[in-house]
């Protein structure tokens, strides 16, 4: 009680109440904070979490079957159960239990997808099955259990495995629901000996009640398979997927949606989470493929028509004040087409804590300063003539935001910065693998900014669908800048000089670049002929190889030394392909196609797009 005035009897006249504990909404929203911590982490982080707890149940096997051993009370025996269950939780690792609750409230928020409670669930369970695998292992013949253990665990496998399906399926459900509630109360405890106690209690009703917990029942039927001869089949579809199933629903059905329905309406409203725009049903239902699979802290984007006839750009930055000749570029792309558009997006990296209600007034800060730092772009927008439009995403990610906002808006063109600052630095621990196998979503132009001068322009080519890309962005700086283009072709030998002025003269004239000086290389050296020529140039245009770009900035395997070893600005682009994920990750595909045409009579047979040797420098 905050006490201001008083009666003469000593209770207090105004103030307010103050509780001792977390309401109903407020623990919801601790939940969806971590939630939303743990459907941004990335794929090796969950995984090697999940191994982690599953190889941490092999505590609670071990100690289990020694005490039953060695003691005829069944209360005795169970009283060190719990322990592996006590390492996990407090701990922090991923247990697949665990996240029938925080994960499915963010989902049914609306602010992640099914795929992506799917992906999450897949992979965690994953990792506790290969810890499992790994502790039973160990204990099948690591000599760790006495002759008498060794039986006794053999036993209790075997009567998990004989137990009817539909009863394990209802005593795992009991134990899912146990679990979930767990995880409610320890959000709800705010010191570390209440929450070992309630976790202590909790699993001790496990084996109390003879029920079954899916990752002790794989790590009991792996023992099983290597001690005896129990089936495979028999192990995972007559006694592992029941349990799996009823741990599922019952932490799903009997606790997550009980206790959300429980809190009130007003959860998590615009009080908590102005600026966000939940899920639609269908990227809720499909995730990526409709858009969205997930939906950041705070995104200030307005929902618009898409206007076929309009040309999109997407900026995505990190920081208004340094990236102003990007944003620049940007416009001067867009002013040579009919109703350009310069989309700008702040993308703010935050922590999870960012979702509670205490870090409102922060949030409000960060959009305020952002949107004032964005005013001072909007100038440019209105130099080169073009419609201008900002927008703040503050998200625990920040690459793979720029993805979903171009699903999301469909720009014709995304320019980026390319730089060791906080997008590119977190990108790799968001999924680079993903954005290897996705299909882009427009075209992308990464820019390295040495001043980003377009008034002479050096573009290597071998033809291919990102040097057109580059040719057309050429095209676009020539009218809008004056830019003077110089192209360049690099060849084998003096004697296939011929066939290089050729196709050089031929694909400029097909690229509307005829005014443009055609120079053809005979060294065969592509990135000495770059930069040798880039030397009287401000700005050098390179494309994608038939391995990608994106993927390759992002994992750090682009090795192209001619992009730090010149003073120009480089400009490298790729245009969406339908190459298949196996074609893009071993370099096989359309674009091979497409340059051994373009290369024929032994022109450019050593890259496409004039990069592809460039990569392979060591």
């Amino acid at each position: 009680m905050q006490e201001s005035q008083t009666s003469e009897s000593g209770v207090p006249t105004r103030g307010k109440v103050v509780p001792d504990r977390f309401s109903s909404d407020e623990l919801f929203q601790r939940i969806v904070a971590d939630a939303d911590h743990e459907v941004t982490s990335g794929t090796r982080e969950l995984f090697f979490s999940g191994l982690a707890a599953g190889f941490a149940i092999t505590i609670t096997f071990l100690l289990y079957v020694s005490m039953s051993a060695t003691t005829d009370s069944t209360v005795a025996a169970a009283l060190l159960y719990p322990l592996g269950f006590i390492y996990i939780i407090i701990g922090g690792y991923q247990l697949f239990t665990e996240n029938t609750l925080p994960p499915v409230a963010l989902t049914l928020e609306r602010l992640a997808s099914i795929p992506t409670l799917l992906r999450h669930w897949l992979i965690v369970l994953a990792g506790n099955f290969a810890g499992g695998t790994i502790g039973a292992v160990v204990l099948a013949y690591g000599g760790v259990f006495s002759p008498e253990a060794a039986v006794y665990a053999a036993d209790i496998a075997q009567a998990g495995v004989d137990t009817s399906p539909w009863s394990l399926f209802f005593k795992a459900a009991f134990a899912g629901l146990i679990v979930a509630g767990v995880v409610w109360m320890d959000f709800a405890a705010q010191d570390t000996i209440s929450r070992i106690v309630v976790v202590y209690l909790a699993f001790l009703a496990i084996p109390l009640g003879e029920l079954f917990h899916v990752v002790v029942s794989f790590t009991e039927a792996v023992y099983l398979m290597l001690v005896a001869d129990l089936a495979v089949q028999t192990a995972m579809f007559g006694f592992i997927l029941p349990v799996l199933l009823g741990n599922t629903i019952g932490g799903v059905l009997l606790v997550t949606v009980v206790n959300y329905y429980q809190t009130s309406e007003r959860r998590l409203e615009v009080d908590q989470f102005e600026g966000v725009r939940r899920l639609s049903v269908r990227e809720m239902l499909l995730g990526n493929l409709a858009g969205r699979s997930y939906v950041p802290v705070l995104d200030t984007v307005e929902e618009f028509v898409r206007d076929s006839e309009r040309y999109r750009v997407l900026v995505p930055i990190s920081n208004p004040r340094t990236e102003a000749p990007l944003v620049e570029l940007a416009c001067r792309i867009a002013s040579e087409r009919e109703k350009g558009t310069v989309h700008v997006v702040h993308i703010v990296q935050a922590r999870k804590e960012l979702i509670l209600e205490a870090e409102h007034g922060q949030r409000d800060r960060i959009t305020a300063e952002s949107k004032r730092t964005m005013a001072d772009l909007e100038a440019t927008g209105a130099e080169y003539d073009v419609e201008f439009e900002t927008s703040t995403i503050v998200s625990p990610r920040s690459f793979e935001e720029i993805f979903d906002r171009a699903r999301r808006t469909r720009p014709n063109l995304v320019v980026m910065g390319w730089g060791d600052d906080q997008i590119w630095s977190s990108a790799r621990a968001e999924r680079p693998i993903d954005e290897l196998a996705n299909k882009l979503p427009c075209d992308f132009v990464i820019a390295k900014d040495r001043g980003l001068d377009p008034s002479r322009i050096l573009l290597p080519t071998a033809g291919g669908p990102d040097s057109t890309l580059s040719a057309e962005l050429a095209c676009t700086l020539q009218a809008s800048a004056g830019a003077d283009v110089e192209l360049l072709h690099v060849v084998d030998s003096a004697d296939d000089r011929d066939a290089g002025e050729r196709f050089l003269e031929e694909w400029a004239r097909e690229h509307n670049l005829e005014g443009a000086t055609c120079t053809v290389d005979d060294s065969g050296n592509i990135e000495a002929a770059i930069k040798r020529e880039a030397a009287d140039n401000t700005l050098v245009l390179i494309g994608a190889t038939e391995k990608g770009l994106l993927s390759r900035l992002v994992s750090g395997s682009l090795h192209m030394q001619v992009t730090s070893e010149i003073d120009a600005s480089v400009l490298l682009t790729e245009r969406p392909s339908d190459r298949t994920f196996f074609e893009r990750l071993f370099g096989r595909g359309s674009r091979n196609k497409i340059a051994d045409r373009r290369s024929s009579g032994g022109a450019g047979s050593k890259f496409e797009d004039g990069a592809d040797e460039i990569e392979t420098q060591p």
